[in-house]
């Protein structure tokens, strides 16, 4: 019985994390993708012109610090507090974060 119920609990959590990627990335394709690229290499354009660095390069970074740098900006990257509400933040994240 017990492990019917772990094996329960584990494959909530992975529906959770699906829907969690799935989310971020349709945010990322929208709001990141055109400076950050959709591979997260910065190979785009504007990430060129910009000098946009590649998502492994800052992905080591805390899931904290990674938000904080969204919600506020930094560089030449806008501020997004105002424009996405927190859970996109976290979702666009976690995303990022599976690009490296």
């Amino acid at each position: 019985m017990k492990n019917l119920s772990k094996t329960a609990l584990l494959a909530i959590l992975a529906a959770s994390s699906t829907a969690l990627l799935a989310q971020g990335a349709d945010t990322y394709k929208s709001k990141c993708a055109m400076c950050h690229g959709a591979d997260g290499a910065a190979s785009t354009p504007a990430g060129k012109a910009m000098k946009v660095p590649a998502v492994s390069t800052f992905a080591k970074e805390s899931q904290a610090d990674l938000i904080a740098i969204t919600k506020n900006g930094k560089g030449k990257m806008p501020a997004y507090a105002g424009k996405l509400t927190d859970p996109q933040i976290k979702e666009v994240v976690v995303y990022m974060v599976s690009l490296k």
